[in-house]
């Protein structure tokens, strides 16, 4: 197994890119070695995971391929900045590339997931988020679940009020807004639950109320 040098692992922990030119140009393969190994923390990881901004950019710049990749806990390096509470960090990843906050980890949870689960102090940020990469809201877990199931599973009422407000203001690219506000409400999950279903389960009443409510405007 290839180890990652004990230089690179501390430049990332501290954020020190100075030297890694230089580092690269004693050893052009360094990155491609790293990046041969199926589940490993990359440096992008440990920087992403250390809130290292200016670190975790200059990786984007030398090895973008490092944003996809997952460490052997099933997280990529986004999920790393979201669990962690390194919002800026995660910002930046998301300038970047948008489509980062749907690469799926352990048991297929994104980035989008995530920050869904994390509770309603992160609200501003699951707002950014739809906004950069609306297309993130139809991803689902291997138990088929939507962001939309997780919110209230999570007893987090207003990430869910986010949710059903923006697919209700959407514009995407679907034929019919509508439609496609009634095909995420009435995803099933993998026991075939919807999230009204949910709802009802943990007597969720004010989520009963909208979804309700939801239904009689269409």
């Amino acid at each position: 197994m290839v180890e990652m040098v004990p230089w690179l692992r501390e430049a990332a922990e501290t954020g020190k890119i100075d030297g890694l030119r230089v580092l690269i140009l004693e050893d052009p393969y360094i990155f491609e070695r790293i990046d041969e190994i199926p589940f490993t923390d990359t440096p992008l990881h440990i920087a992403a995971e250390e809130g290292q901004i200016e670190f975790a950019m200059e990786m984007m710049n030398l090895k973008p391929s490092f944003a996809r990749k997952l460490n052997p806990d099933g997280f990529s390096p986004m999920n790393l900045a979201v669990e962690n509470g390194k919002t800026e960090l995660m910002l930046r990843l998301l300038q970047t590339d948008k489509d980062l906050v749907r690469v799926k980890g352990t048991e297929g949870m994104t980035p989008f997931h995530c920050v869904v689960t994390m509770g309603n102090s992160e609200s501003q940020l699951l707002v950014e988020v739809l906004q950069a990469c609306p297309k993130c809201i139809q991803d689902v877990t291997v138990r088929n679940e939507t962001a939309l199931h997780l919110a209230p599973i999570k007893n987090h009422m207003k990430a869910f009020n986010i949710l059903i407000g923006w697919l209700q203001r959407s514009t995407g690219n679907h034929s019919s807004i509508l439609d496609f506000e009634k095909k995420i409400v009435n995803w099933t999950d993998k026991d075939n639950n919807t999230v009204l279903h949910i709802a009802a389960k943990k007597g969720q009443y004010e989520v009963h109320a909208i979804l309700i409510s939801v239904a009689i405007a269409k």
